[in-house]
């Protein structure tokens, strides 16, 4: 389908695609098995100018806006959403300094960023506090110019591997969430360094490590926005990445489905290929048109947000929501369709019915989308209730 891109975004998208098919496809499999961090693709995807798309010129990035990250993260996920979650997990760490950084702030770390020279990463979740913001522990207290950190940031992407952290940490405990700040941490800070390296189900090339702060002391400037504000620059910073975790699953949903059709058009059972039996034309279909509206929800709801919209929380929710859900459906489906060939590592759709389960967790569990959705909606009927009625 035309999504009427522009010329620039048409090349983003077929840069990527390129670079997918040349260095990612080749070493998914051995990525996944030995959980090594992509560095070397990480490098050609600089070289490439991709770690930009989203930033302004202003910082050394492209110009580009969210529907420019989902088409990178998108072609990238079609091979290895391993790959591309190292690869969007540095957009999620600038998004907080790009949105509520100070002037200074941006200067000094986004084109950094942007030339692929230093990874960022994000941190909030802790072994108590997930969903829960509120349940954070993580603390900084304010000594002079300079504030302090303590405690443990849990499941961080990037982390271990990431130059630029953005930390939520609590400087006032007795307004809970809202006693949450925002700040930068650089990797070398003294008190700063990592735990362990996690062994996960999927997405085994993505690093995910604990983050330690033992009386990390680190300037005052380095904090974002003012204090009090760290809820706030975590849901505005959802908000605009969610749509890429979306985009993640398009592209694992389209990787999934290019495997099964092809399978499907050489694998012969009882004199024919399997695609001619209607069974498998209907698990097709569907694969196919849930994985359509999950890109057309991608892309509309990025352009969307590309043109400044303010209420953005209820449809960003959905395009993280509803191509999850499609990706784990139309992978597990892809398995179903390679049968046994499926459930072997040699072919590709076991690992990445491994990979999609994440994507209905990481960035706010499809639970909490369902919620932010629905909270949504009861605000929206409430005005017009009051308007109409």
């Amino acid at each position: 389908m035309d999504y009427f891109l522009t010329e620039e975004q048409q090349m983003i998208k077929e840069i990527t695609a390129k670079i997918a098919k040349e260095k990612v496809r080749p070493v998914r499999a051995e990525l996944d098995e030995t959980e090594e961090f992509p560095w070397d693709i990480m490098k050609v995807l600089a070289q490439s100018d991709l770690f930009g798309v989203y930033l302004p010129e202003e910082y050394g990035g492209l110009g580009g806006g969210v529907l420019e990250n989902c088409l990178a993260v998108e072609e990238l996920g079609r091979e290895c959403i391993g790959v591309a979650t190292t690869y969007a997990a540095s957009g999620l760490g600038a998004y907080p300094i790009l949105l509520h950084g100070s002037e200074e702030q941006k200067q000094k770390y986004l084109p950094a960023i942007a030339s692929g020279e230093k990874l960022a990463a994000f941190a909030v979740t802790e072994a108590n506090a997930g969903s829960d913001a509120g349940g954070i522990q993580t603390t900084a207290q304010r000594d002079g110019d300079h504030y302090v950190l303590n405690g443990t940031k849990q499941w961080i992407t990037n982390g271990g591997e990431a130059e630029v952290y953005t930390i939520i940490a609590i400087t006032d405990r007795t307004k809970g969430a809202r006693g949450a700040s925002a700040f930068i941490v650089e990797k070398g800070d003294a008190g700063f360094s990592f735990g362990k390296k996690e062994q996960k189900m999927g997405i085994r090339a993505s690093a995910t490590r604990e983050l330690l702060f033992n009386d990390c002391r680190i300037p005052a400037d380095r904090l974002i926005s003012r204090e009090g504000t760290g809820f706030i620059v975590t849901m505005k910073t959802f908000d605009v990445s969610r749509p890429g975790i979306g985009a993640l699953a398009v592209g694992l949903s389209q990787g999934a489905l290019d495997i099964a059709t092809e399978y499907s058009r050489k694998r012969v059972q009882f004199g024919k290929p399997i695609i001619s039996f209607q069974a498998i034309q209907h698990i097709l279909a569907d694969m196919a048109t849930e994985t359509e509206a999950a890109r057309a929800l991608v892309y509309a709801t990025a352009r969307y947000i590309d043109s400044d919209a303010k209420d953005i929380s209820k449809y960003s929710a959905m395009a993280k929501l509803f191509p999850t859900d499609v990706a784990m459906r139309v992978t597990t489906n892809a398995v179903q369709v390679l049968g046994g060939y499926g459930y072997m590592r040699e072919y590709p759709v076991e690992k990445m019915m491994r990979d999609a389960k994440i994507l209905q967790i990481y960035e706010g569990t499809n639970q909490i989308q369902r919620n932010i959705i629905g909270q949504e909606l009861n605000k929206e009927y409430g005005r017009i209730k009051e308007t109409f009625f």
